[in-house]
């Protein structure tokens, strides 16, 4: 009954992480290692100590029965990237004139590369380095929380089929995670999926994509 109930943990967190499903789905994952990695995420839902073997049992189960959601997969293969250098942001309070102040700025420049994310209490504007002295200067300085300049931007366009297609974004942002990028900032416009982070990492994500992208549009062929 208690190996039941660790089976039934284990395929429930698999089927909510895309990056172990992938790596049962391609046979790399090594099964003891995913359990080290489950087995305190087990204890936890589970209320008690658990045995790792008994972990390690349940995995192998898993990958049997799991059956993987490829979906998301025919989205990121028909993705493109992008590149932006030369990129800074601004964060600002959240309040009703610095909203009407970024929308100006948005009609002042409409050529440029210009996005809005907006918090609860915050604004974070992203711009290119070239108005960004520009639209600094709108803003009071008691305004301004925070600035960061020697960014860039990587955009993702993606087939229609990305706004309800689950397992596509993440599917992005984990690879440059794992390789220990930041990632400044981000926000998904319709099908676009915009990714800043610094300029000295632009390239090794850039790359981190290209490769994932090349290895689905493979897998599906």
């Amino acid at each position: 009954m208690v190996e039941l109930s660790i089976s039934k943990i284990v395929q429930n967190l698999i089927e909510n992480d895309l990056p172990i499903q992938d790596a049962l789905a391609r046979g790399y994952g090594n099964y003891s290692a995913i359990a080290r990695i489950l087995k305190p995420r087990i204890e936890e839902i589970y209320g008690r100590k658990v045995d790792l073997a008994g972990v390690i049992t349940a995995v192998k189960r898993a990958r049997v029965t799991y059956t993987p959601k490829t979906e998301y997969q025919k989205i990121v293969a028909e993705s493109r990237i992008t590149l932006r250098t030369d990129v800074a942001k601004i964060s600002i309070e959240k309040t009703r004139r610095s909203l009407e102040k970024a929308r100006l700025i948005s009609a002042d420049f409409p050529e440029a590369f210009f996005q809005v994310l907006e918090g609860a209490s915050t604004l974070t504007l992203i711009t290119d380095e070239g108005i960004f002295d520009e639209v600094r200067s709108i803003f009071k300085k008691e305004e301004i929380l925070g600035e960061k300049r020697n960014l860039a931007a990587l955009i993702v366009q993606s087939p229609h089929e990305i706004v309800d297609t689950p397992g596509c974004i993440v599917a992005f942002y984990n690879p440059i995670s794992r390789a220990h990028i930041n990632i400044e900032e981000t926000v998904s416009c319709f099908t676009e999926t915009i990714i800043v982070l610094r300029m000295e990492d632009a390239a090794k994500a850039f790359s981190i994509l290209s490769d994932l992208i090349f290895r689905m549009r493979k897998d599906l062929h």
